[in-house]
């Protein structure tokens, strides 16, 4: 068993939609390579930083994302496996790529309660919060405008108010 850590530059734009590994940034992997009957076992972790807008507002966004990985790399023989030991050694660009894009969400938010933009103005409104837009309102329901909840002085009512209901059932 063998262990490494290794911090190489992403040899190309992992990604593609609203977020992505840009080419060059880090990634660290922390891997443990393994010795068994059928091949190499390599199991490990890989951590870098996405990049890109947020789903909601459109503004930038950058992201730590860390994914971990588990794969049997064979011997070359007889069957056929999607990952091979080439020449005593194991590729883990493929690997680390796949589970690192899988794992890059597909509507990023810059915050979890990310209000989007106004579907008037197209301004971003977490920086308009407080400057709420009334919509405009029914002519119908004008008179109802000033009316409010909040009860207003009342008085006792008036015995000339008070009708008794004398009609029997």
């Amino acid at each position: 068993m063998r262990e490494f850590e290794i911090e190489v530059p992403a040899p190309e734009k992992w990604g593609e939609g609203l977020v992505a590994v840009p080419q060059g940034d880090p990634i660290e992997i922390d891997a443990r390579a393994e010795s068994v009957h059928e091949g190499i076992l390599v199991s490990g972790t890989a951590a870098a930083e996405y990049v890109g807008v947020c789903g909601r507002c459109l503004t930038d966004i950058a992201r730590p994302v860390e994914v971990e990985f588990q794969e049997l790399f064979a011997y070359p023989g007889e069957e056929t496996s999607d990952f091979e030991v080439q020449d005593d050694h194991v590729d883990l660009e493929t690997l680390v790529r796949d589970a690192m894009v899988l794992s890059l969400p597909f509507q990023p938010v810059c915050q979890p309660d990310c209000p989007g933009l106004d579907p008037i103005t197209g301004e971003r409104l977490t920086s308009t919060a407080g400057t709420e837009q009334r919509e405009p309102l029914d002519p119908r329901w004008a008179a109802l405008q000033d009316y409010t909840q909040t009860p207003t002085t009342k008085t006792a009512p008036r015995a000339a108010d008070i009708v008794e209901n004398t009609e029997e059932s």
